[in-house]
């Protein structure tokens, strides 16, 4: 608890205001929260005909005496309208009091609540944003073990399950405390025997509840990242929703929910059982501790005459004003449970340590002039290595094309040219700089990436293109549509450049997708432009089309581009032939055909295709 309560804290401080006026409002309500139950001893004195008759008005002597003051002046007051036979007037009198306690105890505990609303929802906004920012800027590779769906469960229910259990403790902390002590306070200024069998019974209370509650927090935390796998089994369902029908696959991906939904069943009925123990066992404490108190109080005041009537009742609703406290602090205490396991797996992200951060004093590129060097690298995802003492040189202006099986390790090269992984040794330098000493940022500003996926976002054509440029006009957009080879699909829309493309893009074909993605890199308008496999998922036609776009956008540009069809990479002025991570052949197309080597099996088993 308190290692969260301390993570917690930067974010409280930004509220610190509405921290000081919650505690300010929850010590006057739980103030009033006892003197309302007190004040209800002068109507009881009234209707038993047992007010203290003061003749002479109370004389002031100091704030330390306020409650003696008090009484007597309410007393002295009563006691001149019983006198008279007004009795009623004196009833009105000790009514309108007890009714001003009770609305001034609702008044303050409704602004204590406005404050502590205001400081949950900013603090669980900004855990939000946090969180939000801190998954899109950890590094691939902290992904590539994870499930997404997990992920999601942490910002979305894990986040909402510390809104719902764990700030509970903020609420509570001031007013519920306070409502105790203040209340014994004034039971001890009653009659101190009667209090403390009270007290004997709140120890009892506290252990039968936190030894149901002990196992609460790791079913909790189990039935968290089950959610984590539910919304993963929806993800993958939804986005490959065409191989599922494909392959009538249906009946699979339902037992795989349906398990995984049984099993957050079982733990959240585990956890519920635990839960509704709460209230029934604080219940029959509670009616435990009355029943002694009715039976001791009644002694004291039948037998030994030590406490009046209106005073004992008055207590017994003190006590009841402990009870009831006490029975929220230990409900609460099971869903804090719930909430601790919620905040350890927010917590966890966001404390994931960024192994991508950019080095003190990071140097800031600001253009590609000379050239971009690839040298002695080698890498691995796992254990095995993907390259091994590769080196590329792509100078400026110049098209250098990678080529070879599947699983050479073409695309890992787009991966650390970019940045997106480290390289376990060797050196990537832009100019000179080696790209581990330059804010990702400047270099990213300096590439384009184009992949095989058309990756487009649920929005606009517009908005998915001004990605790359977001200060872009509409003509500068329409320009890198007709570079792209795009804007004769896009002016036939009804909406033009307004038109939504759907999720995923999908309410377009591979070819106008790919174009789309083209024409983003266009706008953009890099030095550097990697193309990995643009054009390898599309059919001859659209490959035809995204050819000519690809062509109009390397020109006069520095491009590295990953080819799985070598008719798409003949003109390059450089071509690098990959085996197992390795370079076996380079030169260019026709240096390359002369060799008789690899590269010319390729060219022949495709010309077959």
């Amino acid at each position: 608890m308190k290692k969260i309560i301390h993570q917690l804290l930067p974010f409280i401080k930004k509220f610190k205001k509405h921290v000081v006026f919650n505690v300010f409002f929850n010590l006057l309500y739980a103030l009033f929260s006892g003197l309302a139950f007190v004040s209800l001893i002068p109507m009881l004195n009234v209707l038993f005909g047992s007010t203290t008759i003061v003749k002479k008005a109370p004389v002031w002597t100091g704030i330390s005496d306020i409650k003696t003051y008090g009484e007597q002046l309410l007393n002295y007051k009563v006691s001149g309208y019983l006198e008279n036979g007004n009795a009623q007037m004196a009833l009105v009198i000790v009514i309108a009091l007890v009714i001003s306690t009770f609305l001034l105890k609702n008044l303050f505990g409704y602004f204590a609540n406005q404050h502590i609303m205001y400081l949950k929802n900013g603090v669980l906004n900004d855990l939000r944003k946090d969180m939000y920012n801190k998954i899109i800027n950890l590094s691939l590779s902290f992904y590539s073990k994870r499930q997404k769906g997990d992920v999601m469960a942490r910002i979305l229910g894990d986040i909402n399950e510390m809104q719902n259990s764990f700030f509970i403790v903020l609420e509570l902390i001031v007013r519920e405390p306070a409502t105790i002590l203040i209340s014994l306070y004034l039971m001890f200024s009653f009659t101190w025997k009667l209090t403390l069998f009270v007290l004997l019974f709140i120890p009892i209370s506290g252990f039968a509840i936190s030894r149901i509650g002990k196992s609460l927090k790791s079913n909790s935390l189990k039935a968290q990242q089950e959610s984590g796998k539910l919304i993963s089994i929806v993800e993958e369902s939804l986005t490959g929703l065409k191989i599922v029908k494909g392959y009538n696959a249906e009946n699979i991906f339902s037992n795989n929910f349906t398990n995984s939904s049984n099993r957050i069943l079982k733990l959240s009925n585990k956890i519920g059982l635990k839960n509704n123990l709460a209230g029934p066992v604080s219940e029959v404490l509670g009616i435990a501790t009355i029943a002694v108190l009715l039976w001791y109080g009644g002694q004291l005041v039948l037998v030994e005459k030590i406490i009046k009537g209106p005073d004992f009742l008055a207590f017994m609703l003190l006590a009841y004003n402990i009870l009831t406290p006490a029975k929220a602090i230990s409900k609460a205490s099971y869903k804090v449970k719930n909430g601790m396991a919620a905040a350890d797996r927010v917590f966890e992200i966001l404390h994931e340590d960024d192994t991508l951060a950019d080095v003190p004093n990071a140097t800031v590129l600001e253009g590609f002039n000379n050239q971009l060097t690839v040298e002695n690298i080698s890498f691995k995802y796992d254990d095995d290595y993907v390259l091994k003492n590769f080196s590329l040189q792509v100078p400026k202006g110049k098209t250098v094309a990678l080529v070879g099986q599947s699983g050479s390790g073409k695309s890992t090269i787009a991966n650390l040219v970019t940045r997106f992984y480290d390289i376990n040794s060797g050196s990537i330098t832009v100019d000179g700089h080696d790209i581990k000493n330059v804010t990702k940022k400047s270099l990213r500003s300096l590439m384009g990436l184009v992949t095989q996926d058309s990756i487009l976002f649920n929005d606009t054509i517009k908005n998915n293109i001004l990605i790359g440029k977001p200060d872009a006009t509409d003509d500068q957009i329409m320009e890198a549509l007709k570079i792209a080879n795009a804007w004769e699909f896009v002016k036939e829309l009804p909406q033009g450049i307004e038109t939504n493309v759907g999720d995923a893009g999908n309410n377009f074909s591979g070819g106008q997708k790919q174009r789309l993605s083209i024409a983003r890199a266009v706008l953009k308008n890099p030095p550097i432009m990697i193309l990995d496999e643009a054009t390898s998922a599309l059919d001859t036609e659209s490959e035809r089309l995204v050819q000519v776009a690809l062509e109009n956008m390397m020109k006069n540009r520095t491009s590295i581009v990953i080819a799985h069809r070598l008719s798409t990479i003949q003109n390059a002025d450089h071509i690098v032939v990959m085996q197992k991570g390795e370079i076996i052949e380079q030169g260019n197309h026709t240096e390359l055909l002369n060799k008789n080597g690899m590269y010319k099996r390729l060219v022949e088993m495709q010309s077959f295709e």
